[in-house]
């Protein structure tokens, strides 16, 4: 088999996706995307296709990981990461098809007979969070994600602080004792003021604080953990196992959160997943995104020991017409019972993409990028 070509759709509503074509005329699918940087992304996926990958058989999947990783003298980083990502799951997509199974047996079959999933409620104002929290309550949802805070200075007066305690405290008192409820800090908390927050919420009983501090400043982290047992989180910003070596031998995080987007695609997210394992750490794949990625991060979810969670971007409980309708031929592969997702047993990835739906709507305007925010005196504030 070879690889005889590609194509790349940008697609609403932050979405690249990714199609690699094959001489027997099966097709994989993946999806390369850094949020804000789809045109960057974009060209390093044609860059390495047409300077490597066109022409190479599809099912030597690790050797073209290492190629693609290893054949640059500058590597890693979320663009070239992205980039492997989204090819690498399209790889793995046409080798299961190939074998008609799904990746997951591929990788070693199941470890789990359902995935526990989690969806983000936002976290700005009191009233919003609190009518989600109860939506995603009554879909029957058995955790969420909240954000602490908008921005933040370095330091805080106490205000601040009481300020997002009023907004965990507004959640919980809507779910009661039977939501996990996970507070994602986003990098936006600085260290010194982190040791104040984290405190404040320990009363909580949070499942655990995401990013509780910027990945340029992740050796603060055992710092940190030192100070609660309120249990810690990090990872969508990592790319690779060698961003998460120094993070694992500081020790102080209990759970990881590569995105399978972002961090090398399946191949690479397997094997962080076994180094966290063998550090007593779980995983919480991260995937904000669409559903060629939530697919690929679920084949993952399916196979790995140590998960804890499975982050989802888009509506997948029943519900109106969701993002993921307008790009599958049959959404409901994303079967949600009770707070968890079914493995997806189709062969490949699992989801049946409708391709002229994705071409009709790649010919959209697409310019998104993430907001610039500033403090009070006009300096830059982290989104």
């Amino acid at each position: 088999m070879e690889i005889t070509g590609y194509e790349l759709f940008e697609v609403p509503p932050r979405w690249l996706f990714l199609k690699l074509e094959t001489d027997t005329g099966l097709v994989g699918w993946g999806e390369p995307i850094v949020e804000g940087r789809a045109q960057t992304v974009r060209t390093a996926v044609e860059e390495i296709l047409t300077s490597y990958l066109l022409g190479k058989d599809p099912h030597n999947i690790e050797d073209h990981w290492q190629a693609m990783y290893r054949g640059c003298f500058y590597r890693g980083g979320p663009v070239l990461m992205s980039a492997i990502a989204g090819i690498d799951q399209a790889l793995w997509d046409i080798k299961g098809k190939h074998f008609d199974i799904p990746v997951y047996e591929l990788l070693g079959g199941r470890t789990r007979d359902r995935i526990r999933v989690y969806q983000w409620i936002g976290g700005d104002r009191v009233s919003e969070i609190g009518t989600e929290a109860k939506q995603l309550l009554e879909a029957g949802y058995t955790a969420l994600k909240m954000d602490a805070s908008n921005q933040l200075r370095h330091l805080e007066p106490p205000r601040a602080i009481t300020d997002i305690v009023d907004r965990v405290r507004h959640v919980r008192s809507v779910v009661g004792d039977e939501m996990d409820v996970v507070v994602d800090f986003r990098g936006r908390i600085s260290k010194s003021l982190a040791k104040r927050v984290i405190t404040a919420l320990e009363p909580f009983d949070t499942l655990f604080v995401e990013e509780p501090v910027l990945p340029e400043n992740l050796e603060y982290i055992p710092e940190l953990a030192g100070r609660t047992d309120v249990p810690l989180a990090t990872g969508e910003r990592l790319y690779s196992r060698w961003d998460f070596k120094p993070l694992f031998k500081r020790g102080g995080i209990d759970v990881i959160q590569p995105d399978v987007s972002h961090a090398g695609g399946i191949s690479e997210l397997v094997r962080l997943a076994a180094m966290a394992e063998t550090h007593d750490i779980a995983v919480a794949p991260n995937c904000p995104l669409g559903p060629i990625a939530l697919a690929a991060s679920l084949q993952v979810s399916t196979y790995i020991p140590n998960l804890l969670i499975q982050d989802h971007g888009f509506d997948i409980y029943p519900a109106p017409k969701s993002a993921a309708d307008h790009y599958l031929h049959d959404a409901s592969v994303f079967e949600f019972t009770d707070g968890y997702l079914s493995p997806l047993d189709g062969p490949g990835l699992g989801v049946n993409i409708d391709e002229s739906a994705v071409r009709n709507r790649s010919r959209q305007d697409l310019d998104w990028s993430n907001p610039i925010w500033r403090h009070e005196d006009g300096s830059i504030a982290e989104w």
